[in-house]
């Protein structure tokens, strides 16, 4: 604009832009991983060319279950109409084969010149309606059956059974959906993020699980598992490898008491992934720590699961969480809007194995952090003492009876001194 108007000359303006240019520094995002499972639990996985589909249909019941809602209920819908339909067709070719379609034969069963299969049924409308009434077993009184015809009889049981094969399959299959351990999973929640920081001396990854019911979850186990991209010495790449890492738990069975919110700890130590890896190096490390929560659901006795996962960027180094259970007259409570805060603390930005090999590190971060603390105080101490003297003078200035007057005091000799108090 202004090399446009001739006030700067134009040579200078683009010197001065490449002179900007070359001082910023560009720097260029890392390309984000794709998570192998979602924070939700849903595994970002997609299954392509599959040859073998015939295979799903021999676990029909496992594929009418794992089906979206809006398919099953086309399924389910068409299943009783075909059937309908299909037995339809066979009452009316009985109705005919038999010759019940003339119309002036009466729809009684105590006529003396004819005897139909099936009283009332002279179109493919009426043997519809008919099998309707027999398969869902209404009954309304106007068609019926008669002993003339054995093949009317037999089609009549082979319907029944049919039909409540085609009951028990679609009612077990729209209950399954319904009663699906992983609604259950949807009330057990993780915290956002995860933290690493010193407890116990040694630097532990942590995060925190809870349960938004009050029916408990029985049994309940926790499994951490890291996944990477690694290469063995062979050369061979293995895009998803999974390493377990143990939880510490002070009980031998693993098993957790999931009434209110716990925080789970791993202790970073030799068995541990996460041994050689540092502040500085947890952002350019390309892993996954997955969370899997198992138990068996109070009340309906199904097992349930609960999944999440935590990339290198939702870890924070540094950091505790802030306690959420309070004892309020006699019952413990817990404040879920806090579920997911956490708080800075003093913690080495070295690796456990540095912090194995110099203890000395932690001993120093956490007189720094005492030293830090005392400074700390020490300012917020001189800033109130200030502000409260602040305070009081303008008060005074403000209101002038708050000025304490001067007094005389008579002395035995008759002099007189003035003091102000």
């Amino acid at each position: 604009m202004l090399a446009r108007k001739s006030i700067i000359p134009e040579e200078y303006v683009l010197a001065r832009i490449a002179a900007e240019n070359l001082r910023k520094p560009r720097i260029r995002d890392r390309p984000r991983k794709a998570r192998f499972i979602a924070k939700n639990g849903a595994c970002n996985l997609a299954h392509k060319n599959i040859r073998e589909q015939g295979r799903f249909l021999q676990d029909i019941f496992t594929t009418l279950v794992d089906l979206k809602w809006r398919h099953t209920l086309v399924i389910f819908t068409m299943s009783f109409l075909c059937s309908w339909l299909l037995f339809a067709m066979m009452w009316w070719l009985v109705a005919f084969a038999h010759g019940d379609m003339d119309p002036s034969i009466e729809c009684t069963t105590n006529s003396t010149k004819w005897t139909p299969c099936v009283t009332c049924v002279r179109s493919f409308t009426s043997a519809f309606l008919f099998s309707i009434e027999v398969q869902v077993t209404i009954g309304f009184g106007g068609r019926m059956m008669t002993e003339e015809c054995p093949l009317a009889i037999t089609v009549l049981i082979l319907q029944n059974i049919v039909g409540l094969i085609i009951n028990a399959v679609m009612l077990g299959c729209i209950f399954m959906k319904t009663a699906q351990a992983h609604r259950r999973a949807e009330t057990l929640i993780f915290s956002r993020q995860a933290v690493i920081a010193v407890r116990n001396g040694k630097l532990c990854f942590m995060f925190r699980v809870g349960d938004l019911r009050k029916s408990m979850i029985i049994s309940a186990s926790v499994r951490i598992q890291v996944v990477r991209k690694t290469t063995t010495p062979e050369g061979e790449v293995i895009p998803i490898h999974q390493v377990d890492i143990p939880v510490d738990n002070p009980i031998e069975s693993n098993n957790i008491f999931l009434v209110a919110p716990l925080i789970i700890c791993h202790v970073i130590d030799k068995r541990s992934p996460l041994y050689d890896i540092s502040a500085a190096d947890l952002a350019l490390q390309d892993l996954e720590l997955i969370v899997v929560l198992e138990g068996v659901v109070e009340t309906t006795g199904i097992t349930t699961q609960a999944r999440t996962s935590y990339i290198a960027e939702e870890i924070l180094w540094g950091h505790r969480f802030v306690p959420i259970v309070t004892e309020e007259e006699g019952v413990y409570a817990v404040d879920y809007s806090k579920f997911g805060n956490t708080v800075k603390v003093a913690a080495p930005r070295c690796s456990a194995r540095e912090l194995d090999e110099k203890p000395s590190i932690l001993i120093q971060t956490l007189q720094k952090s005492e030293l830090s603390h005392q400074n700390s105080l020490r300012k917020r101490n001189s800033m109130r003492r200030n502000n409260s003297i602040r305070r009081s003078n303008s008060m005074r200035r403000t209101n002038p009876s708050l000025i304490v007057p001067k007094v005389q005091f008579i002395t035995p000799e008759g002099s007189q001194s003035a003091s102000e108090t």
